[in-house]
């Protein structure tokens, strides 16, 4: 038992936003870092993709989501969907 809960804490964890969830269980989550460029100082948005297995069909595109290290699911996912950490807000459209 106290293998689990050691390996659990070696999980990474990345907060990201859901640009895709048109796959069946399957979102794309976009996270961004901030680095600094090591010659000329300047701060950079460095953005990667990670697919994440959603069981549920729970988070939505625009959703603020934590992802967590897993298994590999299958050819492109190694994460899955840890929770929802804020929704997107709807915007409805506006008649001109």
């Amino acid at each position: 038992m106290a293998d689990q809960a050691t390996s659990e804490s070696n999980q990474r964890e990345l907060v990201g936003e859901v640009v895709s969830d048109k796959m069946t269980k399957t979102i794309v989550v976009e996270v961004a870092r901030r680095i600094r460029h090591p010659r000329y100082q300047k701060v950079m948005t460095q953005y990667k993709k990670f697919y994440a297995h959603d069981e549920k069909n729970e988070a939505g595109v625009g959703d603020k989501v934590r992802i967590v290290e897993s298994r590999p699911l299958s050819k492109l996912k190694r994460w899955r969907l840890a929770g929802v950490v804020e929704k997107a807000t709807k915007i409805d459209k506006v008649e001109v």
